[in-house]
Protein backbone atom coordinates (compact mmCIF):
# COMPACT_ATOMS: atom_id res chain seq x y z
CA UNK A 1 0.00 0.00 0.00
CA UNK A 2 1.20 3.49 -0.38
CA UNK A 3 3.19 5.43 2.30
CA UNK A 4 0.78 8.24 2.40
CA UNK A 5 -2.03 6.27 3.36
CA UNK A 6 -0.90 4.11 5.59
CA UNK A 7 0.91 7.33 7.63
CA UNK A 8 -1.33 9.16 9.12
CA UNK A 9 -5.04 6.86 8.29
CA UNK A 10 -6.03 7.62 12.08
CA UNK A 11 -7.02 11.46 10.90
CA UNK A 12 -9.93 10.11 9.22
CA UNK A 13 -12.48 13.05 9.62
CA UNK A 14 -16.40 12.26 10.08
CA UNK A 15 -16.87 16.30 9.47
CA UNK A 16 -19.07 17.15 6.13
CA UNK A 17 -17.08 18.36 3.48
CA UNK A 18 -15.92 21.81 2.98
CA UNK A 19 -15.43 22.89 -0.83
CA UNK A 20 -12.65 25.18 -1.00
CA UNK A 21 -12.83 28.37 -3.86
CA UNK A 22 -10.33 27.42 -6.70
CA UNK A 23 -8.03 30.27 -7.20
CA UNK A 24 -7.74 29.68 -10.94
CA UNK A 25 -6.53 33.33 -11.52
CA UNK A 26 -2.95 33.35 -9.91
CA UNK A 27 0.00 32.36 -11.74
CA UNK A 28 0.49 29.19 -9.64
CA UNK A 29 -2.34 27.72 -10.87
CA UNK A 30 -0.76 27.35 -14.34
CA UNK A 31 2.80 25.86 -13.11
CA UNK A 32 2.88 22.56 -14.50
CA UNK A 33 5.82 21.16 -12.66
CA UNK A 34 3.72 22.46 -9.62
CA UNK A 35 0.44 20.88 -10.87
CA UNK A 36 2.52 17.50 -11.65
CA UNK A 37 3.71 17.47 -8.12
CA UNK A 38 0.12 17.78 -6.66
CA UNK A 39 -1.14 14.92 -9.46
CA UNK A 40 1.72 12.66 -7.65
CA UNK A 41 0.70 13.57 -4.18
CA UNK A 42 -2.88 12.34 -4.79
CA UNK A 43 -2.84 9.49 -7.20
CA UNK A 44 -0.85 8.61 -4.48
CA UNK A 45 -3.24 8.57 -1.80
CA UNK A 46 -6.05 7.30 -4.40
CA UNK A 47 -3.88 4.37 -5.12
CA UNK A 48 -3.69 3.10 -1.58
CA UNK A 49 -7.48 3.68 -1.21
CA UNK A 50 -9.02 2.57 -4.45
CA UNK A 51 -12.74 3.43 -2.94
CA UNK A 52 -13.01 5.01 -6.16
CA UNK A 53 -12.77 2.64 -8.68
CA UNK A 54 -16.07 1.74 -9.76
CA UNK A 55 -16.85 5.48 -10.65
CA UNK A 56 -15.58 6.91 -14.32
CA UNK A 57 -12.92 5.54 -15.48
CA UNK A 58 -10.16 7.81 -14.48
CA UNK A 59 -9.28 5.82 -11.35
CA UNK A 60 -9.13 2.29 -12.99
CA UNK A 61 -7.04 4.24 -16.06
CA UNK A 62 -4.51 4.92 -12.95
CA UNK A 63 -4.57 1.95 -10.94
CA UNK A 64 -4.10 -0.39 -14.07
CA UNK A 65 -1.45 2.03 -15.01
CA UNK A 66 0.25 1.50 -11.57
CA UNK A 67 -0.15 -2.47 -11.42
CA UNK A 68 1.38 -3.00 -14.80
CA UNK A 69 4.05 -0.90 -13.99
CA UNK A 70 7.33 -2.13 -13.37
CA UNK A 71 7.38 -1.29 -9.23
CA UNK A 72 3.16 -1.46 -8.72
CA UNK A 73 4.09 1.32 -7.01
CA UNK A 74 2.86 5.19 -8.74
CA UNK A 75 6.66 5.84 -9.28
CA UNK A 76 6.82 3.13 -12.04
CA UNK A 77 3.93 5.05 -14.07
CA UNK A 78 5.00 7.53 -16.91
CA UNK A 79 3.60 10.62 -16.32
CA UNK A 80 1.30 10.72 -19.81
CA UNK A 81 -0.75 8.49 -18.15
CA UNK A 82 -1.64 11.44 -15.56
CA UNK A 83 -3.04 12.80 -18.61
CA UNK A 84 -5.18 9.88 -19.76
CA UNK A 85 -6.61 10.14 -16.07
CA UNK A 86 -7.61 14.13 -17.10
CA UNK A 87 -9.04 13.31 -20.23
CA UNK A 88 -11.31 10.30 -18.63
CA UNK A 89 -12.64 12.91 -15.67
CA UNK A 90 -15.83 14.66 -16.51
CA UNK A 91 -16.25 16.19 -13.12
CA UNK A 92 -19.19 14.64 -11.93
CA UNK A 93 -17.85 15.16 -8.18
CA UNK A 94 -19.20 11.62 -7.23
CA UNK A 95 -15.83 10.96 -5.80
CA UNK A 96 -15.62 14.18 -3.57
CA UNK A 97 -19.11 14.26 -2.69
CA UNK A 98 -19.39 10.19 -2.09
CA UNK A 99 -16.38 7.95 -1.20
CA UNK A 100 -13.11 10.43 -0.40
CA UNK A 101 -12.68 9.57 3.14
CA UNK A 102 -9.64 12.41 3.15
CA UNK A 103 -11.62 15.99 1.06
CA UNK A 104 -11.17 18.72 3.14
CA UNK A 105 -11.10 19.37 6.72
CA UNK A 106 -9.27 15.86 6.52
CA UNK A 107 -5.29 17.45 6.48
CA UNK A 108 -4.91 15.90 3.36
CA UNK A 109 -7.12 18.10 1.81
CA UNK A 110 -8.05 16.18 -1.51
CA UNK A 111 -10.08 17.56 -4.06
CA UNK A 112 -9.94 15.16 -7.37
CA UNK A 113 -12.39 17.22 -9.23
CA UNK A 114 -10.87 20.33 -8.73
CA UNK A 115 -7.12 18.72 -9.58
CA UNK A 116 -8.41 17.57 -12.72
CA UNK A 117 -9.89 20.81 -13.76
CA UNK A 118 -6.83 22.60 -12.96
CA UNK A 119 -4.94 20.14 -15.29
CA UNK A 120 -7.54 21.09 -17.85
CA UNK A 121 -7.57 24.63 -17.64
CA UNK A 122 -3.10 24.22 -18.02
CA UNK A 123 -3.99 22.25 -21.11
CA UNK A 124 -6.63 24.80 -22.65
CA UNK A 125 -4.02 27.23 -21.76
CA UNK A 126 -1.41 25.47 -23.75
CA UNK A 127 -3.85 24.69 -27.00
CA UNK A 128 -3.68 21.39 -26.13
CA UNK A 129 -7.35 20.86 -27.37
CA UNK A 130 -9.13 20.01 -30.32
CA UNK A 131 -11.28 21.65 -32.41
CA UNK A 132 -14.18 19.29 -32.17
CA UNK A 133 -13.83 19.82 -28.34
CA UNK A 134 -14.64 23.48 -28.64
CA UNK A 135 -17.22 23.18 -31.08
CA UNK A 136 -18.99 20.83 -28.65
CA UNK A 137 -18.43 23.27 -25.90
CA UNK A 138 -20.03 26.06 -28.12
CA UNK A 139 -23.19 25.92 -27.41
CA UNK A 140 -24.26 29.04 -27.96
CA UNK A 141 -22.92 29.37 -31.20
CA UNK A 142 -24.82 25.72 -32.54
CA UNK A 143 -27.31 26.30 -31.40
CA UNK A 144 -27.76 29.72 -33.04
CA UNK A 145 -26.83 28.22 -36.35
CA UNK A 146 -28.77 25.17 -35.77
CA UNK A 147 -31.76 26.66 -34.65
CA UNK A 148 -32.12 28.80 -38.10
CA UNK A 149 -35.45 26.64 -39.79
CA UNK A 150 -33.97 25.44 -42.44
CA UNK A 151 -30.98 24.62 -41.17
CA UNK A 152 -32.48 22.94 -38.08
CA UNK A 153 -34.46 20.87 -40.39
CA UNK A 154 -30.95 19.79 -42.26
CA UNK A 155 -29.26 19.44 -39.17
CA UNK A 156 -31.69 17.19 -37.32
CA UNK A 157 -32.06 15.03 -40.85
CA UNK A 158 -28.01 14.72 -41.13
CA UNK A 159 -28.18 13.43 -38.00
CA UNK A 160 -30.54 10.78 -38.41
CA UNK A 161 -28.44 9.72 -41.46
CA UNK A 162 -26.55 6.66 -40.81
CA UNK A 163 -23.46 7.75 -44.00
CA UNK A 164 -23.56 11.02 -42.35
CA UNK A 165 -23.24 9.93 -39.34
CA UNK A 166 -19.95 7.82 -40.07
CA UNK A 167 -18.90 10.57 -42.08
CA UNK A 168 -18.83 12.91 -38.55
CA UNK A 169 -16.97 10.16 -37.04
CA UNK A 170 -14.22 10.09 -39.19
CA UNK A 171 -13.99 13.94 -39.49
CA UNK A 172 -14.57 15.42 -36.06
CA UNK A 173 -15.36 12.41 -34.14
CA UNK A 174 -18.52 11.68 -32.87
CA UNK A 175 -19.83 8.26 -32.45
CA UNK A 176 -22.09 7.06 -35.27
CA UNK A 177 -24.25 5.63 -32.22
CA UNK A 178 -24.21 7.95 -29.92
CA UNK A 179 -27.27 10.03 -29.07
CA UNK A 180 -27.25 13.87 -30.63
CA UNK A 181 -30.05 16.36 -30.09
CA UNK A 182 -32.46 17.95 -32.43
CA UNK A 183 -32.67 21.06 -32.63
CA UNK A 184 -35.79 22.83 -32.57
CA UNK A 185 -35.95 26.15 -34.52
CA UNK A 186 -39.12 26.95 -32.65
CA UNK A 187 -37.37 27.51 -29.31
CA UNK A 188 -38.48 28.21 -26.11
CA UNK A 189 -38.03 31.84 -26.26
CA UNK A 190 -40.20 31.80 -29.27
CA UNK A 191 -43.16 29.34 -27.88
CA UNK A 192 -43.29 31.54 -24.35
CA UNK A 193 -43.45 34.83 -26.18
CA UNK A 194 -46.44 33.70 -28.72
CA UNK A 195 -48.23 32.47 -25.53
CA UNK A 196 -47.75 35.63 -23.30
CA UNK A 197 -45.99 38.19 -25.59
CA UNK A 198 -46.81 40.83 -22.32
CA UNK A 199 -45.56 38.74 -19.66
CA UNK A 200 -42.40 40.14 -19.02
CA UNK A 201 -43.96 43.51 -18.03
CA UNK A 202 -47.41 42.14 -16.58
CA UNK A 203 -46.04 40.03 -13.67
CA UNK A 204 -42.29 42.22 -12.95
CA UNK A 205 -44.33 45.02 -11.24
CA UNK A 206 -45.64 41.95 -8.87
CA UNK A 207 -44.79 41.96 -4.94
CA UNK A 208 -45.50 38.48 -3.79
CA UNK A 209 -42.94 35.65 -3.02
CA UNK A 210 -43.56 32.43 -5.08
CA UNK A 211 -42.64 33.83 -8.15
CA UNK A 212 -39.28 32.42 -10.56
CA UNK A 213 -37.31 33.78 -13.33
CA UNK A 214 -36.68 30.71 -15.85
CA UNK A 215 -33.12 30.48 -16.66
CA UNK A 216 -34.02 28.22 -19.89
CA UNK A 217 -30.33 27.29 -20.55
CA UNK A 218 -29.13 26.90 -24.32
CA UNK A 219 -30.01 22.93 -24.03
CA UNK A 220 -33.91 24.05 -22.92
CA UNK A 221 -33.82 26.39 -25.14
CA UNK A 222 -33.42 24.93 -28.51
CA UNK A 223 -32.68 21.32 -27.99
CA UNK A 224 -35.86 20.04 -26.13
CA UNK A 225 -38.17 23.17 -25.26
CA UNK A 226 -40.95 20.89 -24.47
CA UNK A 227 -38.93 20.72 -20.65
CA UNK A 228 -39.21 24.47 -20.92
CA UNK A 229 -42.69 24.24 -21.33
CA UNK A 230 -44.03 21.54 -19.01
CA UNK A 231 -42.17 23.52 -16.26
CA UNK A 232 -44.00 26.62 -16.64
CA UNK A 233 -47.21 24.71 -17.10
CA UNK A 234 -46.78 22.85 -13.36
CA UNK A 235 -45.79 26.09 -11.59
CA UNK A 236 -48.39 28.29 -12.73
CA UNK A 237 -50.80 25.76 -12.35
CA UNK A 238 -49.60 26.36 -8.67
CA UNK A 239 -49.69 29.64 -8.75
CA UNK A 240 -46.23 30.15 -9.18
CA UNK A 241 -45.97 32.77 -12.19
CA UNK A 242 -43.18 32.52 -14.05
CA UNK A 243 -41.40 34.50 -16.37
CA UNK A 244 -38.26 33.88 -18.81
CA UNK A 245 -34.89 35.89 -18.13
CA UNK A 246 -34.57 38.23 -21.25
CA UNK A 247 -31.08 37.39 -22.33
CA UNK A 248 -29.03 34.59 -21.28
CA UNK A 249 -25.74 32.75 -22.39
CA UNK A 250 -24.71 29.11 -21.68
CA UNK A 251 -24.15 29.04 -18.01
CA UNK A 252 -20.51 27.88 -18.75
CA UNK A 253 -20.29 24.27 -17.76
CA UNK A 254 -19.47 22.85 -20.95
CA UNK A 255 -16.55 25.43 -20.80
CA UNK A 256 -15.72 24.38 -17.58
CA UNK A 257 -15.15 20.87 -18.33
CA UNK A 258 -13.12 21.62 -21.47
CA UNK A 259 -10.41 23.80 -18.80
CA UNK A 260 -11.67 27.51 -20.49
CA UNK A 261 -11.85 28.87 -17.52
CA UNK A 262 -12.07 32.60 -19.33
CA UNK A 263 -14.80 31.83 -21.12
CA UNK A 264 -16.56 30.67 -17.79
CA UNK A 265 -15.79 33.89 -16.65
CA UNK A 266 -17.28 35.87 -19.73
CA UNK A 267 -20.29 33.61 -18.91
CA UNK A 268 -21.06 34.72 -15.67
CA UNK A 269 -20.42 38.17 -16.58
CA UNK A 270 -23.02 38.48 -19.10
CA UNK A 271 -25.60 36.06 -17.24
CA UNK A 272 -25.69 36.86 -13.31
CA UNK A 273 -26.15 40.99 -13.79
CA UNK A 274 -29.37 39.95 -15.27
CA UNK A 275 -30.17 37.54 -12.40
CA UNK A 276 -29.21 39.80 -10.02
CA UNK A 277 -31.95 42.29 -11.01
CA UNK A 278 -35.03 39.52 -10.98
CA UNK A 279 -33.25 38.08 -7.52
CA UNK A 280 -33.39 42.23 -5.67
CA UNK A 281 -37.16 42.42 -6.87
CA UNK A 282 -37.80 39.25 -4.98
CA UNK A 283 -38.04 36.39 -7.84
CA UNK A 284 -36.45 33.02 -7.53
CA UNK A 285 -34.18 31.68 -10.13
CA UNK A 286 -35.17 27.78 -11.57
CA UNK A 287 -33.41 26.01 -14.17
CA UNK A 288 -34.58 22.84 -15.81
CA UNK A 289 -31.41 21.57 -16.55
CA UNK A 290 -29.18 19.90 -13.21
CA UNK A 291 -25.88 21.02 -14.40
CA UNK A 292 -26.64 24.58 -15.23
CA UNK A 293 -28.71 24.53 -11.65
CA UNK A 294 -25.03 23.38 -10.24
CA UNK A 295 -23.03 26.01 -12.04
CA UNK A 296 -24.83 28.87 -10.77
CA UNK A 297 -25.47 27.40 -7.17
CA UNK A 298 -21.35 26.05 -6.74
CA UNK A 299 -19.43 26.37 -9.27
CA UNK A 300 -19.65 30.05 -9.91
CA UNK A 301 -19.34 30.39 -6.25
CA UNK A 302 -16.21 28.28 -6.06
CA UNK A 303 -14.68 29.93 -9.18
CA UNK A 304 -15.58 33.75 -8.52
CA UNK A 305 -15.66 33.51 -4.50
CA UNK A 306 -15.13 37.23 -4.11
CA UNK A 307 -18.18 38.27 -6.12
CA UNK A 308 -20.78 38.87 -4.13
CA UNK A 309 -23.98 39.29 -6.80
CA UNK A 310 -22.66 35.51 -7.70
CA UNK A 311 -23.25 34.73 -4.07
CA UNK A 312 -26.55 36.05 -3.62
CA UNK A 313 -27.58 34.24 -7.08
CA UNK A 314 -26.61 30.65 -5.66
CA UNK A 315 -28.59 31.60 -2.13
CA UNK A 316 -31.55 31.62 -4.64
CA UNK A 317 -30.99 29.14 -7.56
CA UNK A 318 -33.79 26.21 -7.07
CA UNK A 319 -34.01 22.91 -8.63
CA UNK A 320 -37.56 22.85 -9.83
CA UNK A 321 -38.53 19.91 -7.80
CA UNK A 322 -36.52 21.36 -4.89
CA UNK A 323 -39.16 24.27 -5.24
CA UNK A 324 -41.94 22.24 -5.29
CA UNK A 325 -41.47 20.43 -2.43
CA UNK A 326 -40.76 23.70 -0.58
CA UNK A 327 -44.05 24.54 -1.70
CA UNK A 328 -45.79 21.41 -0.29
CA UNK A 329 -44.05 21.73 3.22
CA UNK A 330 -45.53 25.10 3.38
CA UNK A 331 -49.24 23.77 2.07
CA UNK A 332 -48.68 25.71 -1.14
CA UNK A 333 -48.50 23.02 -3.72
CA UNK A 334 -51.53 21.75 -5.37
CA UNK A 335 -52.17 17.84 -5.08
CA UNK A 336 -55.27 17.49 -7.38
CA UNK A 337 -53.84 14.96 -9.50
CA UNK A 338 -55.59 13.20 -12.01
CA UNK A 339 -53.74 10.44 -13.63
CA UNK A 340 -51.39 7.92 -11.64
CA UNK A 341 -48.25 7.49 -13.49
CA UNK A 342 -47.14 3.69 -11.87
CA UNK A 343 -44.13 2.57 -11.57
CA UNK A 344 -41.10 4.55 -12.68
CA UNK A 345 -37.32 3.68 -12.75
CA UNK A 346 -35.99 7.10 -12.10
CA UNK A 347 -32.22 7.45 -12.62
CA UNK A 348 -30.52 9.99 -10.33
CA UNK A 349 -28.20 12.45 -11.97
CA UNK A 350 -24.96 13.33 -11.15
CA UNK A 351 -24.87 16.83 -11.20
CA UNK A 352 -28.16 16.46 -9.12
CA UNK A 353 -26.82 14.38 -6.50
CA UNK A 354 -24.06 16.35 -5.80
CA UNK A 355 -26.01 19.61 -4.83
CA UNK A 356 -27.20 17.96 -1.70
CA UNK A 357 -30.82 18.53 -1.87
CA UNK A 358 -32.03 14.84 -1.25
CA UNK A 359 -34.58 12.90 -3.72
CA UNK A 360 -37.17 16.07 -4.26
CA UNK A 361 -38.33 14.41 -7.73
CA UNK A 362 -39.09 11.31 -6.14
CA UNK A 363 -40.42 12.79 -3.05
CA UNK A 364 -43.44 14.91 -5.51
CA UNK A 365 -43.80 12.30 -7.75
CA UNK A 366 -44.67 9.88 -5.31
CA UNK A 367 -47.50 12.84 -4.00
CA UNK A 368 -49.41 11.42 -7.15
CA UNK A 369 -51.76 8.71 -6.29
CA UNK A 370 -50.69 4.96 -7.48
CA UNK A 371 -47.42 5.95 -8.30
CA UNK A 372 -43.91 4.33 -6.99
CA UNK A 373 -40.25 5.52 -7.89
CA UNK A 374 -37.51 3.14 -7.57
CA UNK A 375 -33.81 4.72 -7.91
CA UNK A 376 -31.00 4.08 -9.48
CA UNK A 377 -28.03 6.27 -8.10
CA UNK A 378 -24.99 5.56 -11.11
CA UNK A 379 -23.82 7.81 -12.69
CA UNK A 380 -25.22 7.48 -16.86
CA UNK A 381 -21.45 8.16 -18.18
CA UNK A 382 -22.45 10.83 -20.48
CA UNK A 383 -21.33 14.58 -19.39
CA UNK A 384 -23.05 16.12 -22.42
CA UNK A 385 -19.53 15.46 -24.68
CA UNK A 386 -17.82 12.18 -23.30
CA UNK A 387 -20.73 10.32 -24.21
CA UNK A 388 -20.64 11.33 -27.81
CA UNK A 389 -16.72 11.34 -28.52
CA UNK A 390 -15.56 8.87 -30.69
CA UNK A 391 -12.76 7.74 -28.75
CA UNK A 392 -14.94 7.96 -25.24
CA UNK A 393 -18.15 6.84 -26.33
CA UNK A 394 -17.78 3.12 -25.75
CA UNK A 395 -16.16 3.90 -22.60
CA UNK A 396 -19.37 5.83 -21.10
CA UNK A 397 -21.69 3.16 -22.85
CA UNK A 398 -19.90 0.96 -20.58
CA UNK A 399 -20.20 2.96 -17.17
CA UNK A 400 -23.83 3.31 -18.08
CA UNK A 401 -24.37 -0.33 -18.17
CA UNK A 402 -25.59 -0.52 -14.36
CA UNK A 403 -28.02 1.59 -14.76
CA UNK A 404 -29.51 0.33 -17.87
CA UNK A 405 -29.32 -3.07 -16.11
CA UNK A 406 -31.44 -1.59 -13.60
CA UNK A 407 -33.93 -0.22 -15.64
CA UNK A 408 -34.31 -2.97 -17.68
CA UNK A 409 -35.18 -4.54 -14.45
CA UNK A 410 -37.24 -2.55 -12.88
CA UNK A 411 -40.37 -3.98 -15.16
CA UNK A 412 -41.84 0.00 -14.80
CA UNK A 413 -43.77 1.88 -16.93
CA UNK A 414 -41.65 5.07 -17.25
CA UNK A 415 -38.09 5.59 -16.72
CA UNK A 416 -36.45 8.96 -16.62
CA UNK A 417 -33.91 10.94 -15.27
CA UNK A 418 -33.71 15.14 -14.54
CA UNK A 419 -30.71 14.94 -17.19
CA UNK A 420 -32.26 14.77 -20.31
CA UNK A 421 -28.74 14.07 -21.76
CA UNK A 422 -28.09 11.01 -19.25
CA UNK A 423 -32.45 10.01 -20.24
CA UNK A 424 -31.52 9.61 -24.37
CA UNK A 425 -27.95 7.77 -23.35
CA UNK A 426 -30.14 5.44 -21.04
CA UNK A 427 -32.47 5.00 -23.90
CA UNK A 428 -29.30 4.14 -26.16
CA UNK A 429 -28.38 1.56 -23.92
CA UNK A 430 -31.52 -0.22 -23.60
CA UNK A 431 -31.39 -0.41 -27.42
CA UNK A 432 -35.33 -1.38 -27.67
CA UNK A 433 -36.65 1.55 -29.37
CA UNK A 434 -38.03 3.30 -25.89
CA UNK A 435 -37.59 7.00 -24.58
CA UNK A 436 -37.28 8.16 -21.92
CA UNK A 437 -39.81 10.72 -20.30
CA UNK A 438 -38.69 13.30 -18.00
CA UNK A 439 -39.75 13.88 -14.74
CA UNK A 440 -41.61 17.51 -15.83
CA UNK A 441 -43.63 15.59 -18.36
CA UNK A 442 -44.54 12.96 -15.95
CA UNK A 443 -45.94 15.36 -13.31
CA UNK A 444 -47.47 17.54 -15.97
CA UNK A 445 -49.13 14.28 -17.05
CA UNK A 446 -50.41 13.64 -13.58
CA UNK A 447 -51.92 16.65 -12.86
CA UNK A 448 -53.68 16.35 -16.55
CA UNK A 449 -52.48 20.10 -17.94
CA UNK A 450 -53.04 20.28 -21.39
Amino acid sequence: MSTAVTEGRSEGSLDAPTRHPLRWDTPEFYDEPALLREMERVFDICHGCRRCFSLCNSFPTLFDAIDASETMELDGVDKKVYWDVVDHCYLCDMCYMTKCPYVPPHPWNIDFPHLMLRAKAVKFKQGEFKTRDKMLASTDTVGRLAGIPVIAQAVNAANRNGAVRKLMDRIIGVHPDAHVPEYHSDSLRKRVKRRRSSALQAVATAETKGRVVLFATCYGNRNEPRIGEDLISIFEHNGIPVVMLEEERCCGMPRLELGDLEAVRRAKEFNIPRLTRWMKAGWDIVAPVPSCVLMLKQEYPLLFPDDEQVLEVSGSTYDPFEYLMLRHKEGRLRTDFKYPLGKIAYHAACHLRVQNIGYKTRDVLQLVPRTSVEITERCSGHDGTYGVKSETFAVATKICRPVVNRIRGAGADHYSSDCPIAGHHIANGLGDGSDPTHPLTLLRTAYGIE
